[in-house]
């Protein structure tokens, strides 16, 4: 019983992993007929759609009056920011510097669930989350040759700090509703707030590239609904820090991707940037929680 269970928390942390890797190009091409924020309502009006269906399908209840606040909280972090922050930032923002941002994620997820979830990272722990960053930021080095930003890269920054706060934040309400419930009411909750990039969209949407408005429809479906509902299954059933330090291995996933599908070879710095990722995520997982 206990094998089963710690395999389901791999499959869904692999399966979250892989499907983010593959976001990145779904952005790229979603930007290619949509403005940034156009993109992002799009994406989670397509994840609302679908979560919503399959909400009346299972009679899924309602969150309690008194945690309204904290859905919407957890939607604004979560999705609105972190997601509108990354639409905006990938405008201008090179992909060496805009990985290094996104993989600070697990840093700060680490350092609040020490603060506020009183989880012990221990020397291990911290000594992988380094490591790991190290290796993202090879990997950037490598790919970039430069990690230089310019100004643009404040919102990606600002997402990912919103982002990490939003993986601690939801702790608590994942034991109360369950990693499904929860998520499906913070994607709803952020979604709402994005309704402010309404106006023009229908237009838009009429004259964008079909393959750009597939590339949104793939990203509401798998990076959203998907990918988040696989992260919350396994952030309910290890530690938060454990469970984010998966995500030093998107980057890496990222480049791989990139290389058989589009072509792009990795330089020799990015191998090893990757190796060196591989290994920091061995070692945090490797301490005992």
């Amino acid at each position: 019983m206990k094998e089963a269970r710690e395999f389901r928390v791999v499959f869904a942390l692999a399966a979250t992993v892989v499907i983010w890797a593959s976001a990145f190009a779904g952005i790229r091409a979603g930007l290619e007929g949509y403005s940034p924020g156009h993109l992002a309502l799009l994406r989670f009006l397509v994840a609302s759609g679908l979560l919503a269906i399959y909400a009346v399908v299972t009679r899924m209840s309602l969150p309690a009056w008194r945690d309204l606040p904290a859905v919407l909280v957890g939607g604004f972090l979560g999705f609105t920011v972190y997601h509108v922050g990354l639409s905006f930032g990938e405008v201008t923002v090179e992909s060496g510097p805009a990985s290094v941002l996104i993989a600070s994620v697990p840093v700060f997820t680490a350092i609040l669930a020490v603060v506020f979830l009183r989880e012990r990272l221990g020397t291990l722990g911290w000594i992988g989350t380094g490591l790991s960053f190290f290796g993202v930021v090879l990997i950037s080095t490598g790919e970039a040759g430069t990690l230089a930003l310019e100004p643009g890269a404040l919102p990606i920054l600002l997402a990912a700090i919103s982002e990490a706060m939003f993986f601690v934040f939801q702790k608590p309400y994942l034991d109360k509703y369950g990693s499904l419930r929860f998520t499906t009411y913070a994607i709803w909750g952020g979604t709402l707030f994005m309704l402010i990039f309404a106006p023009g969209l229908a237009a838009a949407v009429v004259e964008a590239p079909l393959a750009a408005t597939v590339s949104v429809v793939y990203l509401g479906i798998f990076p959203t609904v998907i990918a988040y509902l696989a992260l919350a299954y396994a952030f309910a059933r290890m530690p938060a820090s454990n469970a984010v330090s998966f995500l030093y291995l998107v980057p890496a996933l990222a480049f791989l991707i990139a290389w058989l599908w589009l072509g792009e070879v990795p330089t020799l710095l990015s191998i090893v940037g990757g190796v060196v990722v591989l290994a920091g995520v061995i070692i945090v997982n490797s301490r005992r929680p």
